[in-house]
């Protein structure tokens, strides 16, 4: 995992949402990566000035090829250009893949409970791409937190593991519209549909919780005072309302 400036040739641009896009780059000399581990991107203007932002990995070491989803922020520096005018063929610069404590390995043998708030989905996809292609007979479940069906990640990858997957399961809770025959009305995620809809405590999961910081302060106090012990809970948090991005 290199910490040096490198360039990634962007290969692939394609759209999750009207407003995010999932990006692939070749990086020169990738030697493997964890499923949880982020990038810093870095864009420098013709006058000199540079900005640095952090992505989170969707993907899980296939095939030489990284990829990051990025949500746009209205007054981002960095994520409006990336989501609507970095075109395939240019060139990014980028540091990483780092981290080791937000991580998920093929050798870990407890269940995973897997909790995102919006785009907080990308580390905990790249988590469940690494599970599905490894033998690791663990149970992995996620409960993803949306604002509406529209404005979910990897759709059709994620509606298809949950019925075809004997060893992943996904839950949804929507917060302003629901689809349509959706049997509750949309609400925002409580104590109580939190913990109906995560492993229970005697399975002892491992937890890993992404979103904006009050959404994951907020889910890793429930889960502690259910008595999730607060050692199994691992959290990555973005501020504002669509991350720092």
């Amino acid at each position: 995992m290199s910490t040096m400036w490198r360039i990634a040739d962007v290969v692939s641009g394609v759209p999750e949402t009207e407003t995010s896009r999932t990006i692939g780059l070749r990086v020169a000399g990738l030697d493997g990566y964890l499923a949880g581990q982020h990038i810093d991107v870095r864009l420098t203007a013709d006058d000199g000035y540079s900005a640095v932002r952090s992505y989170s990995v969707a993907t899980a070491r296939m095939g030489g090829i990284l990829e990051i989803t990025v949500a746009e922020l209205a007054d981002g520096e960095v994520s409006p250009y990336l989501v609507r005018d970095l075109a395939v063929g240019e060139q990014l610069e980028i540091r990483g893949p780092v981290g080791g404590w937000f991580v998920w390995r093929p050798s870990d043998p407890n269940p995973v409970q897997l909790i995102a708030g919006g785009s907080g989905v990308v580390p905990l996809m790249s988590m469940v791409r690494a599970h599905e292609a490894s033998a690791n007979p663990s149970q992995f479940r996620l409960l993803y937190s949306l604002k509406s069906p529209e404005a979910g990640f990897y759709r059709e990858e994620l509606r298809t593991l949950g019925l075809e997957s004997s060893r992943f399961s996904v839950d949804y809770v929507y917060t302003r519209s629901v689809p349509v025959g959706w049997p509750n009305p949309p609400a925002r995620l409580t104590a109580g549909t939190l913990l109906a809809n995560i492993l229970p405590v005697d399975v002892a999961p491992d937890i890993f919780v992404c979103g904006q910081t009050v959404f994951v302060e907020t889910v890793a106090e429930w889960l502690v005072q259910a008595g999730y012990p607060a050692a199994t809970i691992k959290t990555e948090r973005f501020g504002g309302t669509g991350g720092t991005r």
